[in-house]
């Protein structure tokens, strides 16, 4: 049985946010069991998941498909937009230097 897209895109956001399965039970009042159970094999109610994305702070969309590349290369840009490379210098330029 193939994973669901939807599983996959909370799995990656809970991972981002940096949150364990047990973070889940208290933000979003769910066991840490029913929670694993969704993110492995979860076909779940649109309550659930419009919980899960409100503890994931995140929202439920429906993205018409002609629209969906557009919006996942918005998504993608503001992602590199957010994080700068790591070996960017995070001090460069925050101060005026004079030669």
């Amino acid at each position: 049985m193939s994973r669901k897209p939807v599983l996959d895109q909370i799995l990656k956001r809970r991972r981002q946010l940096q949150l364990t399965q047990q973070d889940m039970q208290s933000r979003i009042g769910m066991t840490r069991q029913q929670y694993q159970r969704l993110e492995r094999e979860g076909n779940p109610r649109l309550d659930t998941l419009s919980l899960v994305a409100e503890g994931l702070n995140a929202e439920l969309m429906l993205i018409p498909r002609e629209k969906r590349l557009a919006v996942q290369h918005l998504l993608s840009q503001a992602d590199r937009e957010a994080s700068p490379p790591a070996d960017e210098n995070p001090w460069h330029g925050l101060l005026d230097e004079e030669s």
